[in-house]
């Protein structure tokens, strides 16, 4: 599967932060879900259900309680649930994520001239996208996917279809939002 291909054809991820807006990501039209929530009873369960319905989730990892920044960790992922990928902002976990054949992206934030050097200094080459955040900000974006040969996600507070355009004008190769209303754009 070839992550790229993938994300262009998906301009707009559906990112869910619980099981009613999981729920209705699997009802939308978007076929990539970021799970944004779970615990270490539930999450093979929701990797059932999503893959149940032929669409791809891909699991924030640092947001599931219970779980550590451990090999283990994604070895379950990858043997006892149908993740196809996970989202960290470690690097450690994506370079792990990658060398078990699953699509490992790397979330960054990004709030000032610092922060972006040091994104641009210390980028994940293993992974095999990048989530930027806040994903409203079409100058960094632009320096991203300039700079980096990743596809580029853009997510957090984009709630309109004109930052959706925006983002994507500005070079991203698609966005992640938690905003039902546009999922099926």
């Amino acid at each position: 599967m070839d992550i790229k291909e993938l994300l262009e054809e998906n301009p707009v991820i559906a990112a869910v932060k619980n099981e009613q807006q999981l729920q209705l990501a699997m009802n939308s039209t978007a076929e990539i879900i970021f799970v944004l929530f779970g615990d270490l009873i539930n999450i093979k369960k929701l990797g059932d259900v999503i893959a149940s319905t032929g669409k791809i989730g891909i699991i924030h990892i640092d947001l599931v309680e219970g779980l550590t920044n451990k090999e283990v960790v994604v070895k379950y992922l990858k043997e006892e649930t149908q993740f196809k990928g996970i989202i960290s902002t470690k690097s450690q976990m994506v370079k792990i994520a990658k060398s078990y054949g699953l699509i490992a992206i790397q979330r960054i934030f990004v709030f000032d001239t610092l922060s972006l050097n040091n994104v641009k200094k210390h980028m994940g080459a293993e992974c095999d996208a990048l989530e930027v955040l806040p994903g409203i900000m079409p100058k960094v974006i632009g320096i991203l996917s300039e700079y980096s040969s990743k596809p580029v996600v853009a997510g957090g507070l984009i709630e309109t279809k004109e930052e959706v355009m925006q983002a994507l004008s500005s070079g991203a190769t698609c966005v992640s939002t938690t905003k039902k209303e546009i999922w099926d754009m």
